[in-house]
């Protein structure tokens, strides 16, 4: 296993968490990119999966440190954490973990130190873990690697079996799923080709890939990872003759409703952030989608004067329903943020409204499950725009019908969490 590959997984993690750069952002940084697939593969294991398992790997070392974690310096806390990972969870000997740990860290006594906190773990081996039933908080909080705030919440609103239950699959990692491109004639021939051995998932037109690396026929524009909740949502808002996809980088939904609205449709993909602007550009390039329109706009401000069929808005939100995917989200999410961004939820709702034509749908998502973000908003905003009513799941959807609303739940489905809410104009 390649120390350069160890190396820059130390250094992503450090940036992620210490200078909280978005993880996405450092993990297709071209330093990453430009390692050879194999070591690509392995640093993404190695920082999603330190991640991921951080609490039953903080609650090791915390046993064998003489010192609190969280007063550790970060490059050694980071050290030890990815020495713990490949010890606890990888095949990777533990001389070689140790070792390769110890070169990640500057100084002797810094040096010493991790060598004696590893050494130790690879001696005495991990604590045992909390009885879920027993001390349901306990193992969220530790082996289901939740922090204590979230662990609460969920123990509090899903119980104890439905918390430890959606922590359980969270600590999985995602579904490799794709859809086909259908501007590409051979788009399946090429995907069994490549050893991807496509499985159909529930969701229509979403695969499973369940073998090999689709990574080079997703650059070349064969097809498009996205989660199956997240082209559910897609799928709910396509179908009209002019559609605004109001929050689309970095595309993946505004491209399948392209795809699935027909090349007379037009696709209106609003962006505000330029950086993400280029991001969503270039896929609509690379997909072929010469329907979508890409516009600088801002949610908020739109500054459109047509009325649309179908407005979605795929709100920027917590998060919190793609810890699975998106591990850092986890460590970085605070209670306040669910009231920050509900109120901004609900603002964008009410910016977007008057867009909507008489009989179009407004569409209402979000990653997240959490109540504050999802039924809450969709209720406070229903209440205060009587010409807007809930329209019933397709029956194609009936799988993720929860009343009128549509919600993914990770562990039922297999996806990321997600909710959708389907309103018409009376």
């Amino acid at each position: 296993m390649p120390t350069q590959a160890r190396q820059l997984a130390h250094r992503v993690l450090l940036d992620s968490e210490e200078r909280g750069l978005p993880l996405a952002e450092r993990l297709a940084a071209s330093e990453v990119e430009s390692l050879p697939p194999r070591d690509r593969a392995f640093l993404h294991e190695l920082v999603l999966g330190t991640l991921r398992r951080r609490g039953t790997v903080d609650l090791a070392l915390s046993r064998l440190s003489r010192r609190p974690l969280d007063r550790l310096d970060p490059e050694v806390r980071g050290a030890l954490r990815l020495g713990a990972y490949q010890m606890l969870f990888l095949r990777v000997p533990d001389r070689a973990a140790v070792s390769e740990s110890v070169g990640l860290v500057q100084g002797s006594a810094a040096r010493g130190f991790v060598n004696a906190v590893l050494r130790r773990l690879a001696r005495e081996g991990p604590p045992p873990e909390a009885d879920a039933e027993a001390d349901p908080l306990g193992w969220l909080t530790t082996a289901g690697s939740l922090p204590r705030w979230l662990a609460t919440r969920w123990l509090e609103r899903l119980g104890a079996g439905g918390a430890v239950a959606r922590a359980k699959a969270l600590l999985e990692p995602p579904t490799m799923a794709f859809r086909m491109n259908p501007r590409v004639p051979d788009a399946q021939v090429r995907i069994e080709a490549a050893g991807l051995a496509p499985r159909p998932l529930p969701v229509p037109g979403a695969w499973e890939a369940t073998a090999g690396r689709p990574s080079e026929l997703a650059a070349s524009g064969v097809l498009y990872l996205q989660d199956p909740a997240s082209q559910l949502v897609a799928r709910l808002a396509a179908g009209g003759r002019l559609t605004l996809d109001a929050c689309a980088a970095p595309g993946g939904k505004a491209t399948l409703i392209a795809d699935e609205s027909g090349s007379a449709a037009e696709v209106v993909a609003a962006e505000a952030s330029p950086r993400r602007l280029r991001t969503l550009v270039q896929l609509c390039r690379r997909w072929g989608a010469e329907n979508v329109r890409v516009v600088g706009a801002d949610a908020l401000r739109p500054p459109f004067r047509t009325a649309f069929d179908s407005v979605l808005l795929d709100a920027p939100c917590s998060g919190l329903g793609t810890i699975g995917r998106h591990p850092d989200i986890r460590w970085k999410a605070r209670p306040a943020d669910l009231a920050r961004h509900s109120k901004r939820q609900r603002a964008m709702l009410e910016a977007l409204a008057p867009l909507v034509g008489r009989g179009g749908r407004l569409v209402y998502a979000t990653c997240s499950l959490e109540p504050e973000e999802t039924d809450q908003v969709v209720a406070g905003f229903l209440a205060a725009h009587p010409d807007l009513a809930p329209v019933p799941v397709p029956a194609w959807a009936a799988a993720f019908a929860d009343g009128p609303q549509v919600r993914a739940l990770p562990e039922r489905d297999r996806t990321d969490g997600f909710f959708a809410a389907v309103l018409r104009r009376l």
